[in-house]
């Protein structure tokens, strides 16, 4: 750990600024406000309105798109400077997580601090972020033509990303902190990976869930309305358009998907108990154990109360925390 502290550190503020990206553009999204920078430069434009005519030049520019003629027509000029903040914010995290990254990197390369398995760790980090800054402009200039929102199938696509961006530098941090030779469970390891898969699904969900606005209608648990399945779900022709572009098909799944881990966590967890497992072994069960019951009630919550901005943002970070906790348990669980 000594020896590669500065790398350490390095990577887990990475996983920090990606954390905290991930929830500023939770609640961008929550706030109606990720289309209200209609033009993005990369190298300039880091600089937002200063005065009262740059700012009105700004808003005149907003005004052109489909959004504020459809959707804010009635907006005032204050009005557009709360959500341009959350959008400004989100992409300004995003600059200075690639600087974060990029300056150290070829610092630690010049130095030759990194070894070949972690510059092709590395590489493939720097990989992700460039296409996750192209996915993002690429998800914005879907809501900037005739209809003033976002697919959420590119939603989808950023926010997996972002969340693999995350646990993939989680992973490559992991045994830089904890260098003691781990035990490994070949069991475990597999049941493990399954669950790692039906999270990522379930974060896909979660998108689609935010990008149709479907936590909004049949806000009860754990019925939709009077009925275990409500009719709503099954609205579009044909039959599985309703669980990818349904509003109340998504919403189905998703509760669907959150008692599947949730049933598939209690049976690692059982599983865990019947095997001879070390102290971080079972400690990293109960996390996981404990974190799933967390996020689903917070997801229940957030469902039943319509989705407040703060119960929404808290479910958001569940999701981290849970994805965070089995990356962790796949490498404790494994020997290499």
């Amino acid at each position: 750990m000594n020896k590669n502290k500065s790398i350490v550190i390095w990577l887990l503020s990475g996983c920090a600024l990606i954390f905290i990206m991930v929830v500023v553009g939770g609640i961008t999204r929550l706030t109606d406000s990720g289309l209200s920078m209609v033009k993005w430069n990369l190298f300039m434009g880091a600089i937002p309105p200063l005065n009262e005519t740059e700012w009105k030049e700004t808003f005149s520019l907003y005004k052109s798109y489909p959004e504020y003629q459809k959707v804010n027509f009635n907006f005032t000029l204050s009005e557009f400077k709360y959500i341009f903040f959350w959008e400004y914010l989100h992409r300004m995290i995003g600059r200075l997580l690639g600087l974060v990254f990029i300056i150290p990197f070829i610092y630690f390369l010049i130095k030759k601090r990194l070894n070949k398995k972690l510059i092709i760790q590395t590489s493939i980090l720097l990989l992700m972020g460039t296409m996750q800054g192209a996915i993002g402009w690429w998800m914005v200039r879907s809501g900037l033509v005739n209809n003033p929102d976002v697919s959420h199938y590119r939603l989808a696509v950023h926010l997996i990303t972002a969340f693999l961006t995350f646990a993939f530098t989680f992973w490559v941090v992991l045994p830089l902190i904890l260098t003691k030779e781990r035990s490994g469970n070949t069991i475990l390891l597999g049941l493990t990976k399954i669950l790692m898969l039906l999270i990522i699904v379930q974060i896909i969900y979660g998108a689609f869930v935010a990008g149709l606005n479907a936590g909004i209608g049949f806000n009860t648990w754990p019925k939709m309305g009077d009925y275990w399945i409500a009719d709503a779900v099954f609205q579009l022709e044909p039959l599985w358009k309703n669980f990818v572009e349904g509003r109340y098909g998504v919403q189905f799944i998703h509760r669907i998907l959150a008692l599947t881990l949730v049933a598939f966590v209690i049976y690692i967890w059982k599983k865990g108990e019947k095997l001879e497992l070390v102290n971080n072994q079972k400690r990293s069960l109960n996390l996981l154990l404990g974190i799933v019951l967390l996020q689903t009630l917070l997801g229940i919550f957030t469902l039943i109360l319509v989705v407040p901005l703060w119960l929404a943002a808290l479910h958001q970070i569940g999701a981290f925390f849970l994805i965070m906790a089995t990356t962790y348990s796949l490498f404790i669980f494994s020997k290499s």
